[in-house]
């Protein structure tokens, strides 16, 4: 499976990168290795089905099947006991990976309103980047009359 934005990675970004950075060698070019997509539910304590709904909707946008993250610890103030389901999360890497990169930068970011760029502040010092979506409606394999709740 070829992905169009992981050759124009390879053919056109990676030799600009190597000319402006000033190197040598093409495995000190800066990459992307992996992806994780995640959605948090703090309704899942209240309503168990959300879990099995955020598991669909994220299974239908990565084309991968979520894992079930837990609780750590308890929080009393947020009525939460370890081990209790809070959220859903995939991990994705090679040719998955390009491929939901390209539909997120093409097709589901153009969608949102009032998208004015994602910000360069959300790097961390490690050189990952964050990113938050309110809701899922944005990407177009999701379809508006089957969802219980914007997430």
């Amino acid at each position: 499976m070829s992905v169009p934005l992981k050759e124009k990675y390879r053919k056109e970004v990676v030799p600009a990168l190597m000319k402006s950075l000033g190197l040598k060698n093409i495995m000190q070019v800066p990459r992307i290795t992996k992806m994780v997509v995640n959605i948090g539910l703090g309704e899942a304590l209240d309503n168990p089905k959300a879990i099995d709904a955020a598991v669909q909707d994220l299974m239908t946008i990565t084309g991968q099947r979520p894992v079930v993250t837990k609780a750590r610890k308890n929080i009393a103030a947020f009525k939460l006991r370890a081990g209790r389901p809070i959220g859903v999360k995939v991990t994705l890497r090679g040719d998955r990976m390009w491929a939901f990169l390209d539909r997120l930068m093409n097709v589901a970011l153009p969608r949102v309103r009032d998208f004015r760029g994602v910000s360069p502040n959300s790097f961390d010092g490690r050189g990952n980047y964050t990113l938050g979506l309110r809701e899922q409606l944005i990407f177009p394999e999701i379809d508006y009359d089957k969802i219980d709740k914007v997430r």
